[in-house]
């Protein structure tokens, strides 16, 4: 059924417990899973940053999501799943809006991803790009809260 599984990451603690739900279906359904990292560069922008270190703080953001995915990668190959990656670059909106773009092109048959479970002025202040995935995705979409989540 879930044979295209799409698994957004970013390194945290809440995005692995996703992964590893993940990978739990793919093998349970005999899928392929397609991790995602999105560079989003707003962020990076302040009114101190110029040209130079913009693009450094770029790059250095872009190789640490290369190894994000490489690391996910590797966990998802030892448990003899199929896997690729592709690392996106978020000129502008929110993360939430490429990795639906990304669930449309590819095209994936469900998107796993970690949330943290913030809500309230949290949830408004922090932003929650699970929220707008789970509003937005053509497909169906599996959160896994982290332990220990707000109620």
């Amino acid at each position: 059924m879930y044979k295209n599984i799409l698994v957004p990451i970013d390194g945290s603690d809440t995005a692995r417990l996703g992964l590893n739900e993940a990978i739990g279906l793919a093998k349970s359904q005999g899928g392929r899973i397609r991790l995602v990292y999105v560079i989003n560069e707003l962020p990076l922008i302040s009114g101190n940053v110029t040209g130079t270190t913009f693009t450094r703080l770029f790059e250095e953001t872009r190789d640490y999501g290369a190894s994000v995915l490489h690391d996910a990668q590797g966990a998802v190959r030892a448990a003899g799943i199929a896997v690729d990656t592709k690392l996106l670059e978020a000129p502008s909106g929110p993360a939430g809006e490429y990795i639906v773009g990304e669930a449309t092109a590819w095209p994936a048959d469900l998107i796993v991803c970690g949330t943290h479970g913030r809500r309230g002025i949290r949830r408004i202040v922090m932003g929650s790009d699970a929220e707008y995935i789970l509003r937005q995705s053509p497909v169906p979409v599996l959160l896994v809260r982290a332990r220990g989540s707000e109620s």
